[in-house]
């Protein structure tokens, strides 16, 4: 049980880095008078980094095993950090430390996630791998939160601080973990996965089409929020720390309690339903005009995007035919391309128009709801041809 407490703090860690910069990043660029279409540069670099070399690390944890691959992952990830904390006014510093943390996050997501497997059974991997989405997950919510809390003190400190607790759990991890007896194979997250256009072949494309723009649109609401919002209430890395905080909470309470209530063969309902909320959220944020509206409309969109994704992830795996390994692929694929795609198209858009980003987020939002239409009514389904 200590091996797992372990493993999740790296994974949490990992995505708390990933937080951690958001409420800081916008700020960075502004401060030092650059284009604001480096913010959704610097966060496209560690999606492509970390999407592209994911196979690589599968690879080399297989090989080498897997505790030499979190070590090597944890003083990458470190590193990272510091370079972007000591050259923070230098912009290409600053990309080439975003790609090192893209590097090795993809290391430590293969190698922890094949460690999980190799110490589990059947019977309780499922929980294991649960228990390592929701320390992700909260990651994603106190990462802006500490990002914006240490930022207003200084915008070094927020990846100071992170580095030195990276090293702390390096050694923490050198002491505690062993490597395991293998199992299986590390999940390589192939670029493509292998038999994707098999899938494509049925209905189920659509819910990988809806999943990217699902995607797409929050990496661009992620990457533009705060510069919107510095141009229209002149928003602290604080305040929008604790902004991000309250709309993760929000996410947790619909992962958690609402999807329980979805039941089979409701779900398309749900997500159209999903998207309506997106869109409203969406338009509440180009309509704001205080702090506290900025953060309702903030965790409407929130609300909306959570059922959307988590949703259409549990019709994929029924949608899949029982080809769930497929499916997941396929997904984190589409989920991926969302996060380097997104933050570019973004933040191009908002140097045309800062309100037209958030506008043509609402129109996009309403337009994927026709994926589902589609999906609704056609009959070529996986699952019902198996059954």
């Amino acid at each position: 049980m200590k091996k797992i407490v372990l493993l999740l703090a790296i994974q949490f860690l990992v995505y708390l880095g990933f937080g951690i910069i958001i409420p800081v990043l916008p700020e960075v660029i502004v401060q030092n008078q650059w284009n604001e279409v480096h913010v959704g540069g610097l966060l496209t670099v560690y999606a492509l980094a970390s999407f592209f070399t994911a196979p690589f690390w599968g690879q080399l944890s297989d090989k080498f095993g897997r505790k030499h691959l979190i070590l090597v992952g944890l003083v990458g990830f470190c590193l990272s950090f510091l370079i972007f904390s000591l050259f923070i006014d230098h912009l290409f510093m600053l990309y080439f430390s975003r790609i090192v943390g893209g590097l090795f996050s993809g290391a430590l997501y293969t190698s922890v996630t094949g460690y999980i497997s190799d110490i589990s059974t059947n019977e309780n991997r499922n929980k294991y791998m649960g228990l390592m989405g929701m320390s992700i997950g909260l990651g994603f919510i106190f990462g802006p939160a500490i990002g914006g809390v240490l930022g207003e003190k200084s915008l070094h400190l927020p990846f100071t601080a992170s580095a030195a607790l990276i090293a702390i759990l390096f050694v923490i991890a050198l002491i505690g973990l062993k490597e395991p007896e293998r199992k299986g194979e590390a999940n390589k997250r192939q670029i493509i996965p292998k038999g994707a256009s098999t899938l494509f072949q049925y209905r189920v494309r659509y819910l990988f089409l809806f999943s990217f723009f699902v995607t797409f649109t929050l990496a661009g609401v992620e990457a533009t929020f705060q510069l919107f919002q510095i141009n229209r209430i002149s928003i602290t890395p604080l305040q929008l720390g604790y902004l991000f905080m309250f709309s993760g909470f929000v996410d947790a309470f619909i992962q958690g309690g609402v999807i329980r209530q979805i039941k089979d063969g409701t779900e398309t309902k749900w997500l159209f339903a999903a998207q309506i909320v997106t869109a409203i959220g969406l338009l509440l944020i180009a309509l704001t005009s205080s702090l506290v509206t900025a953060g309702i409309a903030l965790c409407v969109f929130t609300a909306g995007n959570a059922l959307a994704r988590t949703c259409v992830v549990s019709l994929t795996t029924k949608e899949s035919g029982g080809k769930y390994g497929l499916a997941a692929g396929l997904s984190y694929s589409m989920d991926n391309l969302g996060r380097i795609i997104g933050p570019l198209f973004f933040t191009v858009l908002f140097k045309i128009g800062m309100s037209l980003t958030y506008y043509i987020s609402f129109i996009i939002s309403l337009i994927i709801i026709v994926f589902i239409f589609i999906f609704s009514r056609s009959k070529k389904s996986l699952r019902t041809e198996l059954e």
